[in-house]
């Protein structure tokens, strides 16, 4: 028997997509380090001056993040002076995360960090934003897809 070329491995879409994720957190960690942030540090701060305030459960939505790892980000970047958590006067079982004007002006300095990532990836913007498109449907596809084994599952079970 002969042995393919291309290893099993190689030929899975999951490998390729974890790779590529890998990758670009490592051109991310250099370029972060500037700002004190870490990457998921750093998606939470986008989210934050998109939307200034929301609550933590807005925010574990909007970066598919749980309680659990959420929590720890937000304490660390509490700490900085960056962002503001507090229950929130509506509901108190929720916690409201604001951001601060430390947090804002960080933003100034972060201000080229997508720039440089699209020019690492030698992709055109067009390029780039219609592999995001593709990205975000694949996502959709396999969040139905995960969706329904595990409605199968509870139905045989």
């Amino acid at each position: 028997m002969v042995a393919d070329s291309t290893s099993t491995l190689d030929r899975q879409l999951c490998f390729a997509l974890y790779n590529a994720s890998r990758a670009f957190t490592n051109l991310y960690r250099p370029l972060l380090e500037d700002l004190g942030l870490t990457y998921p540090q750093y998606l939470v701060m986008l989210v934050l001056w998109e939307r200034e305030s929301l609550t933590v459960k807005e925010l574990g939505a909007a970066l598919r993040l749980d309680s659990g790892t959420l929590s720890p980000l937000l304490k660390r970047l509490q700490a900085r002076g960056l962002l503001v958590r507090h229950r929130s006067e509506e509901d108190e079982r929720s916690v409201a995360v604001a951001i601060t004007d430390e947090g804002r002006d960080l933003r100034q300095r972060a201000r080229g960090i997508p720039e440089r990532v699209i020019s690492a990836t030698g992709m055109e913007i067009a390029d780039a934003v219609e592999l995001r498109s593709t990205l975000h449907e694949l996502t959709a596809a396999l969040d139905a897809a995960a969706k329904r084994e595990t409605e199968e599952r509870e139905d045989r079970g």
